[in-house]
């Protein structure tokens, strides 16, 4: 099915934010932050339940889902309402805006604050200020453990417009471009091929973005089906997408059914051993079936009661926050151990998930309106061009977004989606 002219399609429901999306990144932090607790207090491999702890690195999905949704989707819509192809330039500006300020501070604080980082070399210094502390073996410091997902992101981030453009093609055909957003999960099928004969290192490659290429093309086929939906262009297969939207219950139940599959041995060990390359395989499926569930009810279908309660302030504002929690959290951990003096793999459970919370929120919420607001703020003000009569600039937009008391960060154009949260390695 083509639609080479669509017509210009305007209003909230097609161009403007998804502010219940927000949310997503909350659960999907804390997610991950149970996750870590699990590990520390040694829960997670201990307890007969500890697999659901373990598992809570699902979060990790969730966000990759929701990161190839939200940052595709601009080239999509543009193609769909005959509009210019978003400015690469300005994407990738809007990326380092969002990301770099606050990921640079939280590599300073912990190399210099925690004792079993010191010293830190050069090479330490090197590879984490430049996102390359995945690409060799045991190169992940403490405290910062966590950013190898967020090293793994920045690779889509800084392949995507060449992705988009291949996609989307010159005319807008949304079965076609489904088809190629989807593409990824054959460059994944083809890496875990490899390492399941043994080409591939089970404990340095399992972090590289190949592995994760199908869940960035889950959220993009999903973002393409979204705007072909809503623009009046998708064939009647799509509609099955608002279809589950309308049963957000049964989509959640079916993830958490799914997620139980997990905690099984099927999905590989529950520590820090390797898994098998069909151990991981079965687990990073699963997990795109749990990330896709949950992402379709929030960000499909008409005006819900889950859109309303996901898009209130507290909870985008928690969205707003979690970059930082993702950040802050492991040196959180980390510090309460140090603190405690307790020897790790001991603690209870819940007053450390609490303390864990309650601090890093703190030191997200400065990092939030000290760093990373300020700084998106002051950003977008440079190589701003003025907005022809008439037309309200995306600029414009972005700093209104910006400017709302407990607003989540501005996701009005392709560069907007915060980073994702990650787990451990």
């Amino acid at each position: 099915m083509s639609t080479a002219a669509a017509p210009t399609v305007s209003g909230p429901s097609v161009s403007g934010r998804l502010p219940a999306l927000d949310a997503l990144r909350a659960i999907g932090a804390a997610a991950v932050v149970g996750h870590h607790v699990g590990f520390h207090t040694g829960v997670s491999m201990n307890a007969p339940w500890g697999g659901w702890l373990a598992r809570l690195d699902v979060g990790v999905a969730i966000f990759f889902v929701l990161s190839g949704f939200l940052l595709f989707r601009p080239w999509a819509l543009n193609a769909a309402t005959g509009r210019p192809r978003p400015s690469a330039g300005r994407y990738l500006w809007r990326r380092a805006l969002r990301i770099l300020p606050a990921y640079w501070l939280a590599v300073v604080v912990c190399l210099i604050v925690l004792p079993q980082n010191r010293p830190a070399s050069a090479g330490d210094w090197l590879r984490h200020l430049t996102f390359t502390q995945i690409y060799q073996p045991a190169q992940l410091r403490h405290g910062l453990s966590q950013t190898w997902s967020l090293a793994t992101e920045v690779l889509f981030y800084l392949i995507l417009p060449l992705v988009a453009v291949l996609a989307v093609g010159r005319t807008w055909r949304p079965v076609r471009t489904v088809v190629i957003a989807s593409s990824g999960v054959l460059v994944t099928a083809g890496w875990l091929t490899l390492m399941g004969f043994g080409w591939l290192d089970a404990a340095l490659h399992t972090m590289w973005l190949p592995s994760y290429a199908g869940w960035f093309a889950a959220g993009m086929a999903l973002a393409a089906a979204h705007v072909a939906l809503r623009t009046g262009t998708a064939p009647p297969a799509f509609r099955v997408l608002d279809d589950l939207a309308s049963a957000p219950v049964a989509c959640w139940v079916a993830a958490v059914g799914l997620l139980a599959i997990a905690t099984t041995p099927v999905a590989g060990p529950r520590d820090l051993a390797e898994p098998t390359a069909a151990e991981f395989a079965v687990k990073l499926a699963l997990y795109l079936a749990v990330g896709a569930l949950i992402l379709i009810p929030v960000a499909f279908g008409g005006p819900s009661r889950v859109k309303e309660v996901f898009g209130r302030g507290s909870a985008r504002w928690l969205g707003a926050v979690s970059y930082g929690l993702f950040l802050w959290h492991p040196l959180v951990l980390e510090l309460i151990y140090l603190v405690d003096d307790r020897p790790l793999f001991t603690g209870g459970l819940l007053s450390t998930f609490a303390l864990t919370m309650l601090f890093a929120l703190v030191y997200a919420a400065v990092g939030y309106y000290g760093v990373e607001r300020p700084v998106q703020l002051l950003g977008s003000q440079w190589g701003r061009r003025p907005a022809r009569p008439g037309r309200v600039s995306e600029v414009s937009a972005l700093d209104a977004a910006a400017a709302s008391p407990g607003a989540a960060p501005p996701s009005v154009d392709a560069g907007a989606e915060a980073p994702t949260v990650g787990t451990s390695r």
